[in-house]
């Protein structure tokens, strides 16, 4: 994959676009469980169910160098969510930043692409993750200091819906909407599901999208599993017509609701879905259900 010019998606067919970016998504979840299959256990649930997100992000919408993860002039991807890696990875293995070889040294001992996402180890992470409710403070400032140097990357910060509990990601919501940070986009996974059980059991944020517009965002809510959708989202999100010369305007959010274990079946029923252990014998299951899965999908188009 190389970063895709605004140019490029201007020329390109919808049908083209969603077609390449459905792919690019199931490569990433046949990614991800090659990693998960590594461990044993993991975050696998997250990272399929978010797949068809990050690959709208990298595959049609970040500007990115594959061969210079530090290129300045790059968009800026930033996932607070580091138990999230896993997809990640996939994505970066995806858009060429690391080479899908170096995926089986996932959560090794050494590897570049240790469990919970860290910046300083891996090409193409741009914060560290872990303690969730930092990563939109962070990208708030990010967008600041680009502003102030005349830099008009965008910044996209990826959020789980569990962050919505902690105060900070309010005060972050508030202070982009201040500063008008016109070229910063929030990317919500609504999963419904956190450690501790369902989102709604343990901190109901329901009504969230009029939570988002009372805060002023702009707020975009589609099936985070439907490429089409997720596109016509992310245009509308990063529109150079929301924003003036110098970037300012009313950030967005887009709201996805995802379904955890995305493509595997077996994997979208299991209840303790947070952090999967998944037998040995089950590996076999879940890569032969998504290949399956997809293979009747592109039946149904042809």
């Amino acid at each position: 994959m190389t970063s895709p010019t605004l140019e490029q998606r201007a020329s390109a067919t919808p049908a083209g676009r969603r077609a390449a970016v459905e792919a690019a998504a199931h490569r990433i979840r046949r990614h991800a469980l090659f990693m998960g299959e590594v461990q044993g256990q993991g975050y696998v649930g997250q990272a399929l169910g978010a797949a068809d997100i990050l690959a709208t992000v990298y595959a049609d919408q970040l500007r990115f160098r594959p061969e210079d993860p530090e290129w300045d002039g790059r968009d800026r991807f930033l996932l607070s969510t580091g138990h999230y890696a896993i997809g990640l990875y996939a994505a970066l293995a995806e858009a060429g930043i690391i080479p899908v070889e170096e995926l089986e040294t996932y959560g090794s001992d050494g590897s570049r692409l240790p469990m919970s996402g860290m910046s300083t180890y891996t090409p193409g992470m741009e914060i560290s993750g872990g303690s969730l409710g930092h990563g939109l403070t962070i990208a708030v400032g990010l967008a600041l200091g680009l502003r102030h140097r005349g830099n008009p990357a965008r910044v996209i910060n990826f959020l789980s819906d569990g962050e919505l509990d902690e105060g900070s990601t309010w005060e972050a919501a508030m202070g982009a909407a201040h500063h008008r940070l016109g070229r910063l986009t929030a990317v919500v996974d609504i999963n419904a599901l956190q450690a501790d059980g369902a989102t709604e059991g343990v901190l109901r944020t329901e009504p969230v999208a009029d939570k988002w517009a009372a805060c002023g965002w702009r707020v975009f809510r589609v099936d985070g599993n439907d490429v089409g959708a997720l596109l016509e989202a992310f245009d509308a999100a990063g529109s150079a017509s929301a924003v003036t010369d110098d970037g300012a305007g009313a950030p967005a959010v887009v709201l996805c609701d995802t379904k955890v274990g995305r493509g595997v079946p077996l994997l979208e029923q299991r209840e303790k879905a947070h952090f999967m252990r998944i037998e040995e014998h089950e590996w076999a299951v879940c890569n032969e259900q998504l290949e399956a899965g997809w293979a009747a999908r592109q039946e149904e188009k042809a």
